[in-house]
This record gives C-alpha cells, structure tokens and sequence, in this order.
C-alpha cells in the first residue's frame, strides 16, 4: 500500500542557493564554466598533472623523452635514473589521463608512444614546462640530488 500523503499540507522546499542554481549551479567544475574558462579543460588537466602534484617534474621528463622516440617503462627508468616502479605508476598515471597510448596494451615490454590529444595539444605543454622548470632548466629527481650531494 502506497504511503498516504496530505494534499493539504505545504511541502518543505531544499533552500536554493545564492545565484539562483540551474545550469551553473555551484559544482567546482561544472559544464558552463568548462566551455567559458579561458583555461580548456585539457590543459587544465595538464596543468595538474604537471604542475599541480609532487610527480609533475618527472611526467614532464617521461614525456619530454616519449616525444623524441617511444620507450618502454625499462629503458625510461635507465634513460631518467629512476627507480622502476616510479617510472610505472607516473605512465600510469600518464595512460589514465589518455596523454600516452600504449597501442600493445598491458604486454610487458611495450612501447609508450604520445597520445593523439598530447600532439594536439603539445603547445599548451611546453608553455606548461616553461613555467615548472626552475630556471636552470634542470629537472633533477630526488634521488639524483641525494646523489650528486653525496659525491661533491
């Protein structure tokens, strides 16, 4: 049996917020402001992760050396000095986002090659990278500073 309602007895109404809700109704990244923000979406999603977590500097790395010619995770990991499984969870991270393809799939060995909305979208990326880079322009790992510390 269906719960018997009151006709009679006014309804309490959610509070609207200020701003009157609808299209854009307060949502941090809601559709409106995605197609009107001077900052599109994929480079908002660059901005983050390049710049926006602790890891950006090595994605920056990983990608700088994918857009010369495709590598998988071990020849990275010996091209960058890197530890292994460092190198993995940034492609990882990288193939989620759909910045890199690995057309082979999950095969161990398989190459990592730039995505086509990376190509596309390869400017938005380097005016990124110029503003991370310290001015130097060296992008040098925690454990390559340890190192180099230790040494000299």
């Amino acid at each position: 049996m269906l719960p018997h309602h009151d006709w009679n007895v006014p309804r309490e109404r959610p509070a609207r917020r200020r701003g009157g809700g609808g299209f854009d109704s307060g949502f941090p990244f809601s559709a409106r402001r995605a197609l009107f923000s001077p900052v599109r979406p994929v480079e908002q999603l660059l901005w983050y992760l390049l710049a926006g977590t602790r890891g950006g500097p090595n994605r920056i790395r990983i990608l700088e050396a994918i857009a010369e010619r495709p590598y998988n995770a071990h020849q990275l990991t010996e091209l960058l000095n890197l530890d292994y499984r460092t190198v993995r969870h940034h492609l990882d991270i990288l193939v989620k986002n759909n910045v890199l393809a690995r057309p082979t799939g999950d095969a161990y060995g398989s190459m990592y090659f730039l995505s086509g909305l990376a190509n596309s979208h390869w400017a938005a990326f380097e005016s990124i990278r110029a503003k991370v880079l310290p001015r130097s322009g060296a992008i040098v790992a925690k454990e390559d500073k340890s190192k180099e510390e230790s040494e000299g």
